[in-house]
């Protein structure tokens, strides 16, 4: 993020505008919106400039700016439309520590205007680091239709009773109660024409009058990391959580998607690596849900595949807790996607296993003869360092070591990586290849794009990485 997004009061406070053309008109219809003190300084403005002048909107000054005249101003526009006087402009303006917008000068300018939708007092600004306005105006159009004109009724009301409000016991409650208002019980007030003041008073007798909800568990399944795959009620989750236990997986972008006021705990485990022992994550689930918070327990993935979810249910319900299983897109659904495969087919596999390499003493109990029957299909979590152990019984369980196998690592993600190889040359190829991030061993497929290129594939002498 190059700009910093904030609204800036400009209430009485000095607004200057070199220039009298197009561009100087088109920036002061949005700051006729404020209550700025504007001047404008051009030789020759256009004719709606002097009749704003006339009508007492803004002083205009027939003359070039000078530095005096920007000396104590909050905000200045460069916008005479001529290259060399703009940049005079700015230098003036940054010389008196003044913030200067270049109009159509991206890297000149120190802050920009965003496409903007008024709805007062709701103001949505809109920006793209001015690479693509057309498209924030399309966005802004979009935004227009869905905000009925009445949202700023409703809002002018809440903002008048935003004291009265405060006689609701705690944030949870205060949250509840505004997003009834706001959601439901405004616009029902709006549309039968009840007055708006006596409508949040019933509203707030209401809330005044019932017990404050328990804390609850809500075990979430984040999906492989891509914030576009987590389903509609995992982001609702995410927006009523108090505290937040996520995974190391968990991918940033998702964590985002939490309401700015929740707790955000890191509760993760790394192979061989430090981790937050489960009963440390059984505990605060509790502690937190006990004191009556909303928690989520984000895990990366599905939170029902490696995730030790029966222990965590155990737990909570033992604490005598309600809980609840929002289930996300696996690793293993997302690698095969973006290989463009499917993980069962008819006439080669009417079922495919999931495996963990993590546990190797785990792998002793499998039904390796199975696995490596021709069009056996298996997605391998946390293999990265077993894939020796997994080769080795493999092929002494008599699978082909030309099998095709492919390592997607950190799947939909940006980056996400590809290896395409066989099973014999599987521990070799990862050895080399200094994956990082999580990874799914698809044993038994490869890439369409690479089984369409290359019909030997498996006999490949060199594993190849595909760019998907």
């Amino acid at each position: 993020m190059r700009h910093f997004p904030i609204f800036l009061d400009l209430t009485q406070s000095r607004v200057v505008v070199a220039g009298g053309g197009e561009a100087a008109l088109a920036k002061l219809r949005l700051l006729f919106k404020t209550q700025a003190a504007i001047t404008v300084f051009a030789a020759d403005p256009a004719a709606d400039i002097a009749r704003w002048a006339a009508a007492g909107r803004l002083r205009l000054e027939h003359r070039a700016i000078r530095a005096e005249d920007i000396a104590g101003a909050v905000l200045a526009y460069a916008a005479t439309g001529e290259v060399d006087e703009d940049a005079r402009v700015a230098g003036l303006a940054r010389a008196q520590g003044v913030l200067v917008n270049v109009v159509d000068d991206l890297v000149a300018s120190q802050f920009i205007t965003p496409a903007i939708v008024d709805r007062t007092p709701i103001t949505i600004a809109i920006g793209t680091e001015g690479a693509a306005p057309v498209l924030a105006r399309t966005l802004k159009g979009e935004l227009e239709k869905r905000l009925e004109s009445g949202v700023s009724a409703l809002a002018e009301a809440g903002r008048a009773f935003r004291d009265r409000a405060r006689a609701l016991p705690g944030v949870r409650a205060r949250c509840a109660f505004w997003a009834a208002w706001y959601g439901t019980d405004g616009p029902a007030a709006l549309a039968r024409g009840t007055p708006l003041d006596a409508a949040l008073e019933a509203l707030l007798a209401r809330h005044l009058a019932h017990q404050p909800e328990p804390g609850r568990v809500d075990f979430v399944g984040a999906g492989p990391g891509d914030p576009d795959l987590l389903t509609l009620k995992a982001r609702k989750a995410l927006d009523g959580a108090d505290v937040v236990l996520h995974d190391r997986l968990v991918a940033p972008g998702i964590l985002d998607l939490a309401r700015r006021e929740a707790t955000m705990i890191e509760a993760g485990k790394e192979g061989f690596g430090p981790s937050t022992p489960q009963d440390a994550i059984n505990r605060l689930m509790i502690e937190h849900a006990r004191a009556g918070a909303r928690v989520v327990r984000l895990k990366a993935g599905d939170p029902a595949v490696f995730g030790r979810l029966d222990e965590e249910i155990e737990a909570v319900r033992d604490a005598g807790l309600d809980h609840a299983v929002i289930p996300g897109i696996t690793a293993a659904s997302a690698a095969a996607a973006s290989i463009g495969r499917s993980l069962t087919r008819r006439g080669r596999n009417s079922g495919y296993q999931v495996l963990t390499g993590h546990d190797v003493k785990g792998f002793a109990e499998h039904d390796w003869r199975a696995l490596a029957r021709s069009g056996s299909v298996a997605a391998i979590y946390m293999g990265k360092r077993a894939t020796r152990f997994l080769t080795g019984r493999l092929m002494m369980h008599g699978a082909d070591p030309e099998t095709p196998v492919t390592v997607v690592a950190n799947a939909s993600r940006p980056d996400a990586r590809t290896l395409a190889t066989s099973l014999a040359r599987l521990p070799d190829v990862l050895e080399t290849a200094g994956l990082t991030g999580p990874a799914v061993i698809l044993y038994g497929l490869a890439p369409a794009a690479a089984e369409a290129a290359l019909p030997a594939f498996p006999m490949l002498d060199t594993p190849e990485e595909i760019a998907l």
